[in-house]
């Protein structure tokens, strides 16, 4: 079964109740816009074969010119302005609102599983106890269905530009949304949200739970997802700075993940501050983009994931960091103290 049939089954399936509150890539209209800038195409060309083949004739000319000239406006391979103003920037506008909406649903998902005391009671007071843990699962589920179908949609759309535009157009619109941190399958969220479904399961390391697995290995800690196509995307759970599987992680607003600790030595602020306090100015330590710190992810699901697999690694990390905290604490009052006495 080709691709859009599939994602036109996922649209109007089980899962349609779902779909209604989300925006989803509009496939099926992207499509028709390339097949109309393909049937431009062939015309253009068939146009400008006539236009050689009838050289001597005055009138047939300038009838191909007038043709050349005005398809020329509409469609041109490889650049094509007007398929390009429709196709790219629906696609932008679409992967914006889907990326929007993603990370809006798994954080009101998350926020219930991870809140504790009157928080956690206030929470299932408003949603009239309805929130039971098999419904966070099966939600949790969507969103993963959600994200990595419309991601294939994506990319799948992009691949077909290129290939009618004979252009590198559609990888490098692929490149843009990464650079501005609207690539579905990169997103901090998902990571998370695996890491709420195997919390969930509660699966031992290495085990698989439906789209998400992890291997904890000490050398090369990773969690791997399966996509619909059979192939899968492995994340990295070891910190860029540390080089260890990473503690209280956090991810920055590139996507990149690192301990709390390592994140706040690179950003200049105390363990005990918020990386959201850093300077503007302040770049990831892998990527060297200025202002991520801004829209950093507290990685919560990923920390309670790591604490119940890794116990004894997890103990010894947090031993070391209260004591870097008691440090840095001392160290600030100490400064303050002189500063208020004059020395």
């Amino acid at each position: 079964m080709k691709f859009g049939e599939t994602f036109m089954e996922y649209l109007h399936g089980d899962q349609e109740w779902f779909l209604d509150k989300c925006s989803h890539v509009e496939y099926k209209r992207l499509k028709k816009v390339l097949k109309n800038c393909s049937i431009c195409q062939n015309f253009n060309n068939h146009n400008d074969n006539d236009h050689q083949n009838d050289d001597d004739n005055n009138d047939s000319r300038k009838t191909n010119d007038e043709n050349s000239s005005t398809l020329s406006q509409s469609c041109q391979c490889q650049s094509c302005p007007v398929c390009d103003q429709k196709f790219f920037n629906e696609l932008m506008k679409e992967a914006s609102d889907i990326a929007g909406c993603f990370s809006s649903r798994v954080r009101h998902l998350l926020q219930l599983h991870v809140a504790k005391g009157m928080q956690r009671y206030a929470l299932k007071l408003r949603h009239c106890f309805r929130n039971d843990q098999q419904a966070m699962i099966e939600e949790g589920r969507m969103l993963i269905d959600y994200v990595t179908m419309n991601s294939i949609a994506i990319r799948k759309i992009l691949k077909k530009y290129d290939k009618i535009h004979s252009s590198v157009n559609g990888k490098k619109f692929k490149s843009k949304l990464r650079a501005e941190h609207m690539e579905l399958l990169q997103s901090p969220w998902l990571i998370e949200l695996g890491a709420f479904y195997l919390n969930c399961n509660g699966l031992d390391g290495g085990e698989t739970c439906g789209h998400f697995s992890c291997d904890l290995d000490p050398t090369e800690p990773i969690m791997t997802l399966m996509l619909p196509n059979s192939s899968k995307l492995d994340y990295s759970l070891t910190c860029a700075v540390c080089l260890e599987t990473v503690f209280n992680p956090c991810a920055l607003g590139c996507g990149h993940l690192f301990c709390k600790s390592c994140a706040c030595s690179a950003a200049s602020v105390l363990i005990l501050e918020s990386l959201k306090t850093a300077s503007p100015d302040a770049k990831c330590p892998v990527c060297r983009e200025a202002g991520v710190y801004a829209n950093s992810v507290h990685m919560l699901e990923l920390d309670l994931l790591l604490k119940s697999r890794c116990k004894e690694y997890w103990k010894e990390r947090m031993v070391a960091e209260r004591a870097e905290i008691v440090k840095q604490t001392k160290e600030y009052w100490d400064q303050q103290t002189k500063y208020a006495i004059g020395y």
